[in-house]
């Protein structure tokens, strides 16, 4: 299953669960819905990409995009027939960027990317994605290129598993049934990979992802839960695999790793 089949099956899960939910408002889901189909690198999409994608009827999404628009979170460019995201959504943006942890954070990430020449991310849980919040990359020649605002799976990346070996039970048990959901077939591999990554983090300290997500990538991940009362986030390392071995990652980095996310679990 590719990624946008499995955003469009999470989104009919989540319309699912909703209607259970007596206070879970549907029109404001759907507006969230539309501006979720920007994804990064994208700057316009018409009213029928975003009923694709969504999922829902153009007729809804038509009148979303309008109202959406008169808010500022869209503007519709004339010539093309296509919505970009709006100055509101840019002002959402901003304050994101001024979160205390990314500021707190990026020294020490960077710190880390140069001596690994590879990136350094923090992400936080958006759902079954962890989004990137915060990256900083060396300057070597061969990195990896995900953005901030980039969305990575959770089951099946080091970045992902760490957060899923950091939450309390329950909150795990939620994701893993709603993942099991999305993709009966893939499954017992996926549950697998994940019974083993938590395994791993209690044995090592950390998760680890070679091969795993990307046949060519290799990354290491650990999960904290900031003292400011932020909700837990994680922090990864990672790279192409001919750059990165397994030895460098596990003998170099985690150390280093492990020490940025202590002095950021006690901000």
């Amino acid at each position: 299953m590719n990624e946008e089949m499995k955003g469009e099956a999470e989104s009919v899960a989540r319309k699912s669960n909703a209607k259970e939910d007596r206070h879970f408002v549907t029109a404001l889901a759907r507006g969230l819905e539309v501006l979720a189909c920007f994804r990064s690198g994208e700057k316009l999409l018409g009213n029928q990409e975003l009923a694709e994608r969504s999922k829902l009827p153009k007729s809804t999404v038509s009148r979303l995009t309008y109202t959406l628009t008169k808010l500022g979170y869209l503007q519709y460019d004339d010539e093309l027939g296509k919505y970009r995201l709006g100055t509101a959504t840019l002002a959402l943006g901003s304050a994101m960027s001024r979160l205390d942890i990314r500021q707190l954070a990026r020294p020490h990430m960077q710190e880390l990317a140069d001596f690994s020449h590879a990136m350094v991310s923090l992400g936080m849980r958006d759902r079954l994605s962890m989004i990137y919040v915060e990256n900083c990359r060396s300057q070597a020649a061969l990195t990896l290129r995900l953005d901030v605002g980039s969305r990575i799976p959770i089951a099946t990346t080091a970045m992902g598993r760490a957060y899923l070996a950091e939450v309390p039970a329950s909150e795990r048990s939620e994701i893993l049934e709603r993942v099991h959901e999305l993709d009966d077939y893939q499954w017992p591999g996926i549950r697998d990979g994940i019974e083993r990554s938590i395994e791993e983090y209690h044995a090592i300290g950390c998760c680890t992802s070679f091969g795993d997500w990307q046949q060519d990538v290799n990354a290491i991940a650990i999960a904290f839960k900031p003292a400011n009362g932020n909700a837990v986030m994680s922090l990864n390392c990672g790279g192409p695999a001919f750059n990165l071995s397994r030895e460098f990652l596990l003998n170099e980095v985690k150390p280093r790793l492990i020490e940025v996310a202590d002095q950021l679990r006690r901000t």
